[in-house]
């Protein structure tokens, strides 16, 4: 299911060529994302910019990191969908299906640069991902509720994959705070937010008090604080399903939301724009979202859709 916004800006402070830091700025205050984000509303006007066909599987596409010119994309391929049981087995409300978990690396003009495999067995599913400056957080986990994930860092260099912890639950998504250094997670459809140790340790579990949007994709901004983009399956009146998309600001001390508004946007095949990966970045005097809404075997496939926004 999942979650997970992409934001990232970029900012002075380059650990290699083509990889940058995003954080607060000189002055402690929260970084260009967060203010350009908090001074949104309702009626904001967004202007689609681009949109780049991704010209190789991608699956289901989950969470976006931006790290300097490079996007990494966690992706899940399903090879055999779970399937729902007439009661529960075990304490599980489906078959674990099979899969391959894939994080893809590309670039800014949509060419793929590599991909990656995470995940082990029946946890397949990656979700939301975030750079914490200096490596990628990748939670995988089984494609059902109350299952288990296990929590990885990648580093963006070097492309190798460490497992850092596991998790009794279904991760989503993940964020790394970097003031802190704890680790902040979602259950399936965000119900539960989770606070752990870079190592494991779990510091808390609350129920999202939020029941608007399902968080897919989650990112950190600046001064423990994450932006996570989501959406919300609604019934017509005519029996079809409508999907509510939106984006919201969360301070990871207590998870409070800070700003959110609803995204209005939708793909060409029909879905809310914050369905899957999101990402914000300030370019400018723009506020900048990344989205990629439609799975690979969609009409059309893939596409990588960035919106503008004016800033002041």
């Amino acid at each position: 299911m999942r979650s997970k916004t992409l934001l990232a800006t970029v900012v002075t402070g380059s650990l290699l060529a083509g990889l940058t830091v995003a954080g607060a700025d000189a002055t402690g205050r929260d970084d260009r994302v967060a203010r350009a984000f908090e001074a949104t509303t309702r009626s904001t006007a967004w202007s689609q910019v681009a949109r780049i066909p991704l010209r190789f599987p991608t699956y289901h596409p989950q969470g976006f990191a931006l790290v300097g010119d490079l996007i990494f994309l966690s992706s899940v391929e399903v090879i055999e969908p779970p399937v729902r049981y007439p009661v529960p087995i075990d304490g599980y409300d489906r078959s674990p299906g099979k899969g391959i978990g894939h994080v893809l690396v590309l670039d800014r003009q949509g060419n793929l640069k590599k991909d990656i495999r995470v995940g082990e067995g029946t946890a397949y599913h990656p979700g939301g991902i975030d750079f914490d400056g200096e490596n990628v957080w990748v939670p995988v986990a089984e494609y059902r509720p109350n299952s288990r994930g296990i929590v990885y860092k990648l580093n963006p260099r070097t492309y190798q994959v460490t497992e850092q912890f596991r998790v009794r639950d279904h991760v989503g998504g993940v964020v790394r705070d970097r003031r802190t250094g704890f680790v902040h997670g979602v259950s399936w459809g965000s119900r539960t937010l989770y606070k752990w140790t870079a190592s494991g340790k779990q510091l808390a579990a609350e129920a999202n008090v939020s029941h608007l949007l399902d968080y897919q994709d989650c990112d950190y901004v600046s001064r423990s604080k994450q932006l996570c983009g989501g959406v919300t399956g609604l019934p017509t009146a005519t029996g079809g399903n409508y999907e509510l998309g939106g984006l919201a600001l969360l301070h990871l001390k207590d998870n409070r939301i800070l700003h959110e508004i609803p995204f209005p946007a939708f793909s060409k095949a029909g879905h809310s724009a914050t369905r899957n990966p999101v990402a914000l970045e300030v370019d400018d005097n723009k506020l900048r979202l990344f989205t990629a809404p439609d799975d690979g075997e969609e009409p059309g496939g893939t596409e990588l859709t960035i919106y503008e926004s004016p800033i002041g």
